[in-house]
């Protein structure tokens, strides 16, 4: 599997299995196109624990037309519905001439600042910024002409699989390979805002890995944590969210994002998550070490006179550990013992009388 490998503003990041989870922070409109509330969405990253910010990169005019024929008009989606696709985002999208300025911000705070660039001009914009990564939006899977300019920047990508087939899926990562670029990762991804927990279907990200040989991940676009938590588990190696100052201003994406202080106990979660699962191995910590002691071992739990037989009355498997093995217990009853044996002494071969023989 290629490893995406990214510079950051902390120096060279690899993001993959064996890795930290990279924990992104979509901003999209949840500035309401207040440049100071996109500073403070930067900072509440920061102050959380966020590894990256993410921006979309487009204008109404790049991404639709300005048209109210029936195909422009947007019917579904509660929070996007009865207006032209025009005018969603033309309050939705993020303005250009801020996002030189808020990738200098980001760096400044030690994250990663990069784009989903939704037309090839938006990629030639966000090349002048050096972008030091691409992400492909879930809607924009299929614009081959879009990836093969993406591909052609040699940049790392990240792409979003919401809505797309298989086939689909493939074609993309094709295309990118193809055209130049060799560190890929797929998102897992539910294209419905907000995205019910029983459409999640994690056991997706493991398989992506497995079926497109590329990094993998979760788009989330539901509020519970556990999903996130369970991506972890089965393998995401990027969890996407995005982040609103408060849920109560409102906005189009606001019902599925975290306020800071959800999104900093998600964060702290993810990486107690990680600790948790750590490597495969069945070495022993230091603390069990410890506590082996407390395993049952056999004992005389009655006093036992020179000569006497082991008896199962006379001799238990009970904790402590100091004696022999429970293993051992058929292998003692009928032995008798080589001198005079206090309850509570641990059994040892050199009590059993003709041991070495016998035992």
């Amino acid at each position: 599997m290629n490893l995406l490998t990214i510079q950051t503003p902390k120096g060279t990041r690899i993001i993959g299995p064996g890795h930290p989870v990279f924990i992104v922070t979509e901003l999209s409109c949840n500035h309401h196109q207040r440049y100071e509330e996109a500073v403070a969405l930067i900072d509440a990253a920061t102050q959380a624990g966020a590894d990256a910010v993410k921006l979309q990169t487009y204008t109404a005019d790049t991404i639709t037309i300005d048209s109210d024929k029936e195909w422009f008009q947007i019917k579904v989606n509660d929070a996007w519905k009865g207006q032209t696709l025009y005018s969603l985002y033309q309050q939705a999208y993020t303005p250009w001439e801020w996002q030189p300025k808020l990738q200098a911000y980001g760096e400044s705070k030690g994250l990663v600042v990069f784009s989903s660039p939704f037309d090839e001009t938006a990629v030639d914009f966000l090349e002048t910024m050096n972008a030091p990564l691409y992400k492909v939006a879930s809607f924009e899977i299929v614009d081959i002409p879009l990836l093969k300019k993406i591909a052609a920047t040699k940049k790392p990508v990240i792409l979003s699989r919401g809505l797309a087939a298989e086939e689909e899926i493939a074609e993309a990562v094709n295309t990118l390979r193809q055209g130049g670029c060799v560190s890929i990762a797929v998102l897992h991804c539910i294209s419905a805002y907000p995205a019910a927990l029983e459409d999640m279907n994690l056991r997706t990200i493991p398989d992506i890995m497995k079926r497109f040989d590329v990094v993998s991940g979760l788009s989330d676009h539901n509020l519970n944590p556990a999903v996130d938590i369970a991506a972890v588990a089965v393998g995401a190696s990027i969890i996407e969210k995005h982040i609103i100052l408060k849920r109560s201003d409102g906005g189009f994406d606001a019902a599925y994002s975290l306020e800071p202080n959800e999104l900093k106990e998600l964060v702290d979660t993810i990486r107690h998550t990680e600790k948790a699962l750590g490597k495969v191995t069945y070495e022993l910590g230091v603390k069990e070490k410890e506590n082996r002691q407390f395993r049952p071992s056999l004992f005389a739990v009655q006093d036992i006179e020179l000569g006497e037989s082991f008896t199962p009355d006379n001799v238990r498997s009970i904790r402590p550990s100091h004696g022999l093995p429970p293993k051992w217990l058929e292998r003692v009853i009928g032995k008798k013992a080589s001198r005079n044996i206090e309850r509570g002494t641990p059994l040892s071969l050199d009590l059993i009388e003709a041991h070495e023989k016998d035992v």
